[in-house]
């Protein structure tokens, strides 16, 4: 007895045999593995002191070994206000994994960051940087906004991001850093 095989059966049985052969390498390029760090990685200038919105000294320096979102805005800046509401989202999403934001003014002086702060319910620290040029240039937020760093626990930098995002975007970012 002769069996007869179609084109479309011919076309499936060679479909089957690619995914088949392909599958070892497919494996390979798939496979989660944790994150290497480049040893050449641009590591987060932290050596600045600023003040926050009540006065108090706060030291970038004191985060390392946290994961550590930085985030430059104003309170005039749309664009901020936007991302506002995620980052305190985010903040009680992952204070459990020991995420930190801080966002940095750029042009606010205390009491106007405490009412802003206190409209819009921040929950992350609000930190000065009015009159912090050398910081803002260090982070490229002196001539854009909101400009959002994204440093790693060890303190190296795994993103630069001048303008918004979404919540969405922002955890992703976040949850590569742990």
């Amino acid at each position: 007895m002769v069996h007869s095989i179609s084109v479309t059966q011919w076309a499936k049985a060679g479909l089957v045999a690619m995914v088949v052969a392909a599958w070892p390498a497919y494996a390979l390029l798939t496979e989660r593995r944790a994150p290497e760090i480049d040893p050449s990685a641009e590591v987060a200038k932290l050596d600045y002191t600023l003040k926050d919105m009540n006065g108090k000294e706060v030291r970038l320096s004191d985060f390392k070994g946290r994961p550590l979102v930085i985030n430059f805005w104003a309170t005039w800046c749309a664009p901020c206000k936007h991302e506002i509401p995620s980052f305190i989202a985010l903040v009680d999403k992952y204070k459990d994994k020991n995420l930190t934001v801080l966002g940095i003014s750029t042009d606010d002086g205390p009491e106007d960051l405490r009412k802003f702060a206190a409209e819009y319910k921040i929950n992350y620290p609000v930190l000065v940087g009015l009159g912090m040029d050398e910081l803002l240039e260090a982070y490229e937020a002196e001539m854009m906004i909101p400009v959002t760093w994204f440093i790693r626990r060890d303190g190296t930098v795994a993103l630069k991001h001048a303008g918004t995002q979404t919540r969405e975007w922002f955890e992703r970012q976040i949850t590569a850093l742990f």
